[in-house]
């Protein structure tokens, strides 16, 4: 018999002594009416060696327990942080003490009552006089210095990643921070939150490929959207709305790397009567709000590449940025010169997508020069079939990408509210989704519909929480609390 075996029936032993002793070792509650972290700020100046009488109770699991003949220590971690819990004899009813030692192990739930004091050691300490079971645990947690090494096993037993590494649980108090401040950025902006479908009949607003299903009620396909709502917050501001945003998932059937999911968090907003220029303002604003928030600061270094977003953010253009860092002209070189171009540099491309997917893979190669902070403009309008033109120029877009550290960090434009000159786009991108470009836009008659009803000029932007992920500088797959993982074999 192996020694998780053994731990096994051990703690099966105990759980069964526990219930014949007429104690629920899985009660319903526990008045718990203090937290870990906010015992260890109050009590932080007590001397060493002294008590109060102060009268408080905690909960959370066993992290260690520590057995010393007349004096008993643990360790009990909740949602806050952790505390050491003493039962000591002549202190602690004989009785409880007993039956902390007998019963209780590392990975149970336990809850303790008792006062203040601070140890020997200089530790903030709960003096037991009343210790309960919460929650006998079968399983023994991973050991501290030889378990959950390999990444698979930590994302798919993620509940164990988060309670043996306290630098995890941080980060997604610091994801709750990067939402709520985006969030309520928007509303102290008068936008309007709002809530679009997940399923479509057509899938839309994005290049992308989306999942798809069925839809049995209405024996109909559907896609799982892989923006978020775009086309639908257009049709709010056809309908009056001036300022929406929607945060939500989204998904696209896609690869998956560092910085890619098929199921993500994203946000978009839509501001009428504002272009592109205004939208580089407001996303400014924002971005410096959002990374304050979830880092406390606006410097930091990602890839070699010293950020600092106080500083005055830049505009790259789309086709003197490729030249000057590839040589090639984006007008002016031929397909030919494109593809050889991108052999030179060794990057792997599909020879079969036309000339504008190769352009920008160029321009992926540029932008890792690129520290910023900045917006990426005037990229043309074969990359963007959603942008309105440029008066002077056609040939490019109103269209403003945030650039940090190499990386592009959101996307936005002044919309095309032109229903002919969209509705041409639509036809071009649909036959190049017939040519075998699976990530060209559908063609979506209703949205056109709506814009022949009239929409007034509007900025729509948004970013996903590959920005967080940034921040936090992890994979993305590590940023979700549960992300898709293949069964165990």
């Amino acid at each position: 018999m192996g020694r998780e075996s053994q731990i096994i029936n051990e703690r099966l032993r105990k759980l069964k002594e526990i219930r014949d002793l007429g104690i629920n070792p899985y009660p319903a509650t526990f008045d718990k009416k203090n937290s870990c972290l906010e015992l260890q700020e109050k009590f932080k100046n007590l001397k060493k060696e002294e008590h109060t009488k102060n009268k408080v109770s905690v909960a959370g699991r066993v992290m260690m327990k520590r057995d010393m003949g007349k004096i008993s220590f643990a360790t009990i971690q909740d949602g806050t942080g952790k505390i050491q819990v003493v039962l000591q004899e002549g202190k602690t009813p004989e009785e409880k003490k007993n039956f902390f030692k007998k019963y209780i192990d590392s990975g149970d739930f336990i809850g303790a009552s008792g006062t203040i004091m601070k140890s020997k050691t200089g530790e903030i300490s709960v003096l037991v006089k009343d210790v309960e079971i919460l929650s006998k645990a079968i399983l023994p947690l991973p050991d501290k210095f030889h378990g959950l090494k390999d990444e698979e096993e930590k994302l798919r037993k993620r509940y164990l990643d988060i309670t043996m590494n306290p630098e995890v649980k941080e980060m997604f108090f610091k994801k709750q921070k990067f939402w709520a401040a985006t969030r309520n950025f928007l509303i102290e902006k008068g936008f309007l939150e709002v809530e679009t479908p997940i399923l479509e009949a057509s899938a839309g607003g994005a290049s992308a490929t989306p999942f798809a299903t069925h839809h049995n009620a209405l024996d109909l396909d559907v896609y799982l959207r892989i923006s978020m709502g775009e086309l639908w917050q257009k049709k709010l501001m056809v309908a009056g709305y001036d300022k929406t945003f929607e945060i939500g998932r989204q998904f696209r059937n896609e690869g998956m790397d560092a910085e890619h999911l098929q199921d993500y968090s994203q946000m978009e907003f839509y501001w009428g009567y504002a272009d592109y220029k205004m939208g580089m303002g407001l996303v400014e604003e924002m971005y410096k709000k959002i990374v304050k928030a979830t880092l406390g600061t606006l410097k930091f270094e990602r890839d070699k590449h010293k950020v600092d977003l106080s500083k005055k953010w830049i505009e790259y253009d789309y086709e003197k940025t490729i030249e000057k860092y590839t040589g090639i002209n984006i007008y002016k070189n031929t397909l030919e010169e494109i593809k050889n171009k991108l052999k030179e540099l060794n990057i792997e491309f599909n020879p079969s997508v036309d000339k504008w997917r190769l352009v920008d893979v160029l321009w992926k190669v540029a932008r890792k020069q690129l520290s910023g902070p900045g917006f990426l403009v005037n990229q043309p309008v074969e990359v963007s079939p959603l942008a309105k033109r440029h008066e002077k120029d056609p040939r490019k877009v109103q269209q403003f990408q945030v650039i940090i550290a190499g990386s592009e960090m959101g996307n936005g434009y002044s919309e095309l509210n032109d229903p002919i000159d969209q509705e041409e786009r639509f036809s071009e991108q649909r036959k190049l989704k017939e040519a075998g470009d699976e990530e060209a836009h559908e063609h979506d008659e209703s949205f056109i519909e709506a814009l022949k009803h009239g929409m007034p000029p509007t900025c729509g932007f948004g970013f996903s929480e590959r920005l967080f992920s940034f921040l936090m500088n992890r994979p993305i797959r590590e940023c979700v609390m549960f992300p898709l993982m293949k069964p165990s074999e």
